[in-house]
């Protein structure tokens, strides 16, 4: 067995010290109903660890606070989304802000969002 990479050791730390918004998310994208996508959270891909993740729909959700747009985060942001959109995956982002103000719609809208790209209707 091979030892874990650096990403996969950040992804692993990062599942236990998720913000708010992220945990409200979590809480309701983990259940397992019926014709819904599954999701994984701090997911690690290449040198980047994904806010949450649906394989199928290779679509990946990210939680966005203040602090995304200050500094060189903008640009940092877009490189990380160019390089998951080269490898097929969508980048959605989402306002923190959104989570805590209304979590079901939120995760409605995301679970839509992934069932239609994993049946193809998007």
């Amino acid at each position: 067995m091979r030892a874990p990479t650096p990403t996969h050791a950040r992804a692993k730390a990062l599942r236990s010290t998720l913000s708010l918004p992220e945990k409200l998310l979590w809480v309701r994208l983990r259940r397992r109903d019926p014709g819904h996508p599954r999701f994984r959270r701090q997911h690690p891909a290449g040198p980047f660890v994904l806010d949450f993740y649906c394989s199928d729909g290779r679509l990946c959700i990210e939680v966005d606070g203040a602090a995304h747009s200050l500094g060189d985060r903008p640009e940092r942001d877009e490189r990380r989304d160019a390089y998951l959109r080269a490898r097929g995956i969508e980048v959605v982002r989402i306002a923190a802000s959104s989570v805590l103000e209304d979590p079901e719609s939120v995760t409605d809208w995301i679970r839509q969002m992934a069932g239609q790209r994993t049946t193809g209707e998007v």
